[in-house]
């Protein structure tokens, strides 16, 4: 089996000189585990499903706090820096028509011990997290990251989808398959990107690991086609689609395809940074590392705040690697009845420790039947201001 996390751990600087190129469209459809996902204010992430989800703290008194279940999801970059997003149908059990980042729940029999119940560890980076995010990826989308002879595996359809099938089937551990194959998963090429924790208000709730993961940019095929009947003839994904980060944010702005606020945050992450770093006709391959570079620098640099107030709060002092964000309502804007959600908290569990998210930024969205929409990331103080302005108060909101 594989040595401990700290092993495979690489300074975050040697990712800088990761060599990375390809748009990609691919169909598939997934045998799947039933998803529940973290990032629904989280992904194919992990939260409850979008008509479930509540923001009221009243409603958190009249339950139990339901314990948040482990599990992982990765913002996969393509050799040409785009991101890899899953679509959900209507149909699926849960955030239909959600477009999310691979992942899912962690799975003892396949990513090994899992921190308990009460444990700091289990709302930390860990090897099972790594694993997990891993081996989710490698069966939602056939993309498998590890290495042999320095290199990805690059399964031909036959292999990847026989060894797909076996390992959702709990006929054969993942590590023990890719050991099979004399590779070795890749778990040093994963970036902690941020935890979610879902809000204590929902009756399922979920705390997962976030990894950012560069596809190499000397990696210029990518899987195919990829059509995997559910165990229960049904369909969880109808595609999977690489595309820039700042098309992603657009269609959602626009309401034609359904963002949850944490794919919604990330996402915009990657944008701003990728949008400073305009190509020249000349650069190619340079200009991908160079927006490769500037990512990774962001994600290592404290405070991690961009406004004087907001290094002024402790969370800008906590890394991105560090970051525990716990959605909980502010209030509900006059102008248009959106939900701010603030994203400072780490949620219930970890109330009264070191941890915490972002105070800077907040999220603005409506939350319907069919999920979120009008979905924003603004600055929390200008949201604010807004709000006295429309109330006529000065009064601290």
């Amino acid at each position: 089996m594989f040595p401990s996390l700290h092993a495979f751990r690489r300074p975050l600087s040697n990712l800088l000189t990761s060599k990375c190129a390809s748009l990609s469209f691919v169909v598939l459809t997934t045998s799947r585990r039933p998803f529940t996902s973290p990032l629904s204010p989280v992904g194919k992430y992990t939260m409850a499903p979008s008509n479930q989800i509540n923001y009221s703290s009243s409603a958190a008194d009249k339950r139990p706090l339901s314990e948040p279940r482990p599990s992982s999801s990765v913002l996969l970059l393509s050799p040409q820096n785009q991101v890899l997003l899953l679509h959900r149908v209507q149909t699926s059990s849960s955030f239909a028509s959600a477009h999310v980042f691979p992942g899912g729940n962690l799975d003892a029999f396949h990513d090994g011990e899992i921190p308990s119940v009460g444990s700091p560890e289990r709302h930390r980076d860990g090897l099972a997290y790594r694993l997990g995010a891993i081996r989710e990826t490698f069966e939602e989308t056939g993309i498998l990251l590890a290495h042999k002879d320095g290199e990805l595996v690059n399964l031909s359809v036959e292999e990847r989808d026989v060894a797909r099938k076996r390992i959702h089937g709990n006929q054969v551990k993942f590590q023990d398959w890719v050991e099979s194959l004399g590779a070795q998963p890749d778990i040093d090429g994963l970036v902690p990107f941020t935890r979610w924790v879902t809000p204590a208000t929902n009756p399922k709730r979920f705390t997962t690991q976030m990894y950012l993961y560069l596809l190499p940019l000397s990696r210029g095929e990518m899987p195919g086609e990829m059509l995997i009947p559910t165990p229960d003839n049904g369909v969880e994904h109808t595609a999977a689609l690489f595309a820039p980060a700042h098309e992603f944010l657009s269609r959602a702005s626009a309401n034609s395809i359904i963002l949850f606020p944490p794919q919604m945050y990330l996402l915009r992450i990657v944008a701003n940074i990728f949008a400073g770093t305009a190509p020249s006709p000349d650069q190619g391959p340079l200009h991908l590392r160079s927006q490769r570079d500037k990512l990774l620098s962001f994600l290592s640099t404290v405070p991690t705040a961009e406004t004087e107030k907001g290094k002024q709060h402790k969370t800008a002092l906590i890394p991105w690697a560090e970051k525990v964000i716990s959605p909980h309502t502010l209030f509900i804007r006059k102008a248009d009845k959106r939900i701010v959600l603030g994203l400072d908290k780490p949620g219930p569990e970890l109330k009264g420790s070191d941890r915490g998210g972002d105070w800077e930024n907040v999220v603005l969205v409506h939350f319907t039947k069919a999920g979120p929409t009008d979905v924003e990331v603004r600055r929390r103080e200008d949201v604010l201001e807004e709000e006295r302005i429309l109330s006529g108060s000065t009064q601290k909101i």
